[in-house]
């Protein structure tokens, strides 16, 4: 019997991957603007911390220069007055009760949008998905009658109720997402076991939802912290005035004084550089959460 050549198959070849012209992510011309990017946004901040340990005979002479040498009296005599200690307390009791009255009413509403089923739902999503076309610019005139009508002028209650109203829209874009990503199943089995809404929603829903509710939080802190235009026309007494006016009130002041006022508002602004720093990646990470969902 005549042995038979047995030719072996020739193993598959993989398929190379198709080249693109376009530089991936990995490539230096990426990180290369990248950087650019970061660099162009940063310099002003930097800028704004050096210029405060500088005196005005070295910005005159030398504005994009490095202190030389180093002072550190302007810093020492903000911190050491009372202005920027008043106003930090103003902003932040103004930033914290906004947050709170964001996140427990746009929780409330994103739980019912998201959770139960009546007519006029849809609309009323599409009220507040609207609301982010509007900013507050639009509708300073109309809100500084309604807060003078109100008696709120020159109080932070005229600041904090605004500020809620106009952080409730993208509350709600965010959260209703994470609500309705909880299974239905949950709250079927919930209610077997003698749980009640209220208690669902304490018991369940705000642990579920905490990266959202996080999120939201952190936003909403940080745009009531920055807020300047609408306590321009709020507030008109300097012991009402937040971090964001005081600046201003400190530069006309101290107008000859630049250092000082670059130190002045580098202060201002490192408390929510710092907040969003911190809590960066609690932010992406809701707002990933809130595309998935």
């Amino acid at each position: 019997m005549s042995a038979v050549a047995v030719q072996a198959a020739p193993a598959p070849v993989a398929p190379q991957p198709r080249r693109s012209g376009r530089p991936g992510w990995g490539s230096p011309s990426v990180y290369f603007v990248a950087l650019l990017l970061v660099g162009v946004m940063l310099a002003p901040v930097i800028y704004i911390i050096l210029g405060g340990f500088r005196t005005n005979s070295q910005i005159t002479n030398d504005p994009s220069g490095l202190p030389h040498p180093w002072v550190f009296s302007n810093y020492v005599d903000v911190l050491t007055g009372s202005t920027f200690w008043h106003e930090a307390w103003n902003s932040a009791v103004a930033a914290t009760l906004t947050t709170l009255g964001v996140v427990a009413f746009g929780l409330m509403v994103s739980f019912v949008l998201a959770r139960y089923h009546f007519r006029g739902r849809g609309v009323m999503y599409a009220l507040f998905a609207s609301g982010l076309m509007f900013p507050m610019t639009v509708a300073i005139t109309p809100l500084y009658i309604l807060v003078k009508d109100l008696g709120l002028m020159n109080s932070l209650a005229g600041v904090i109720l605004p500020q809620i109203g106009f952080g409730l829209p993208t509350t709600v874009i965010i959260l209703v997402p994470f609500l309705r990503a909880i299974p239905a199943e949950l709250q079927e089995a919930a209610e077997v076991d003698g749980c009640s809404r209220l208690g669902f929603f304490w018991r369940m829903v705000l642990p579920l939802s905490k990266a959202g509710v996080i999120t939201v939080g952190i936003l909403a802190f940080i745009a009531s912290w920055n807020s300047y235009l609408l306590p321009l026309f709020i507030l008109n007494n300097d012991s009402s005035y937040t971090l964001p006016l005081g600046v201003q009130a400190f530069a006309s002041e101290y107008s000859v004084d630049t250092a000082k006022v670059l130190a002045f508002t580098s202060l201002s602004m490192l408390p929510a550089l710092a907040f969003f720093s911190l809590f960066e990646r609690r932010i992406v990470g809701g707002l990933t959460g809130a595309v998935k969902g």
